[in-house]
């Protein structure tokens, strides 16, 4: 599971930060880390997919969180037991819990 999670947000991360460093011009000497080469890469998708390159990053944005929407059901079906043991101790002592009751000495005597 461990290899799972780790082949699943390393291409985020890695794709995140390029696309933020690239995004404001951090390129620290690196050509792929420039706008003028993250303008590039978006056109050369953008002529590939027959799309606007602006209309690119929305997407990709869009398939990253229903892709990670899937990784985290995976694992909660996997899961699923200890979840709900552990949602059914978490209601067990909530309702354990004594409730406070406001007492005549705490009250406030403004008008």
């Amino acid at each position: 599971m461990k290899v799972f999670l780790v082949l699943w947000a390393l291409p985020i991360l890695l794709l995140g930060s390029w696309y933020s460093l690239s995004y404001y011009d951090m390129s620290f000497g690196i050509f792929m880390l420039t706008r003028q080469a993250h303008d590039l890469v978006f056109s050369i998708y953008g002529h590939v997919l027959g799309l606007p390159p602006e209309t690119i990053p929305p997407l990709v944005a869009r398939a990253v969180v229903i892709d990670s929407a899937v990784v985290f059901a995976i694992i909660g079906f996997r899961r699923r037991k200890k979840i709900a043991a552990w949602w059914a101790a978490r209601q067990a002592s909530s309702d354990l819990r004594p409730v406070a009751v406001p007492s005549a000495d705490n009250l406030s005597n403004a008008p």
